[in-house]
């Protein structure tokens, strides 16, 4: 079986014990990963990867990513979320709406984020929650993302809600704590549900505490949505296979230097390439048998 299943993650798990639930529902050995982690606090868009649909799972991370969250405004936590260790910030002054939207708009762009203390982000080769465990003080290097817009859709001291759309590796616990900081009141993330990964929405999310009579898996073909595509024939299709790169006619030469989606005659995935200086050239190549279940 070979596809992706999107489940909308409940609170209170790890993404990791989401997919040990997933396991349950296929053959033992079946391939299974999950992209993105999403912290225990937060609800939504999980992207499983089953069987060869596992290669893909970095194109899925790449992927954009909308976010719908409470921010506690007057408040600090060692987490950046509800369930760390909470502090409220005596004399906290309430902002305006319009401060709100000033500072908010300071984070909009191609910004350096200084990622939580407690998250899995590896220093030094361990992650940093289990750092943070130990009594020791994880000090996360800021690293540049990309937040394309951020929508306030409610506001009610001390609680302002906002949707986010964002690109990879964005935590919306940093923008809450950088928020708050630039308020002068402190910010944390009081409840985070992830609405969308990429072209997979909540909406589509299979709840992991009910078992499926039968599990559908969406085509590996989704995770290209908007790249390019490359057809190749029969005997193209074989050599590429053999890590061969593939010289094509001018009539089928794809733009160089971009990513492709390669497909053979009957329009069935085959793997993804890069074509330059006029050779196509396999990254991610299926064998024959890694067709969608």
């Amino acid at each position: 079986m070979n596809g992706l299943l999107v489940i909308d993650k409940p609170g209170g798990m790890t993404s990791r014990d989401a997919v040990n639930r997933v396991q349950r529902w296929f053959p033992r050995k079946t391939k299974i990963g999950h992209t993105g982690t999403l912290d225990p606090l937060a609800t939504g868009v999980l992207v499983v990867c089953i069987g060869a649909a596992t290669r893909l799972a970095d194109y899925v991370q790449a992927m954009g990513k909308s976010y719908s969250a409470r921010v506690r405004l007057g408040a600090t936590s060692n987490s950046d979320d509800a369930d760390g260790e909470v502090t409220e910030t005596p004399n906290a002054p309430v902002p305006t709406r319009a401060q709100i939207d000033a500072a908010l708009a300071g984070f909009i762009g191609n910004v350096e984020q200084v990622p939580p203390a407690v998250s899995a982000l590896k220093i030094d080769g361990v992650r940093a929650h289990k750092l943070e465990r130990k009594g020791l003080e994880p000090k996360p290097s800021a690293r540049a993302v990309s937040i394309y817009a951020i929508r306030v859709t409610g506001f009610a001291w001390p609680y302002l809600d906002v949707e986010v759309d964002c690109g990879k590796g964005t935590y919306i616990r940093s923008i809450a704590r950088d928020l708050g900081a630039a308020l002068g009141c402190g910010g944390l993330v009081q409840t985070l549900r992830r609405t969308r990964v990429g072209p997979f929405r909540a909406e589509q999310g299979v709840n992991v505490d009910a078992v499926p009579a039968r599990v559908t898996l969406l085509p590996m073909m989704d995770v290209l949505t908007g790249m390019k595509q490359v057809r190749l024939n029969a005997d193209e299709v074989a050599r590429l296979r053999c890590g061969q790169f593939i010289s094509l006619p001018a009539d089928r030469v794809p733009p160089e230097g971009e990513e492709l989606a390669i497909l053979g005659d009957q329009a069935e995935l085959v793997g993804i390439g890069v074509f330059e200086r006029g050779l196509l050239k396999p990254q991610v190549v299926f064998a024959a048998g890694d067709r969608p279940a």
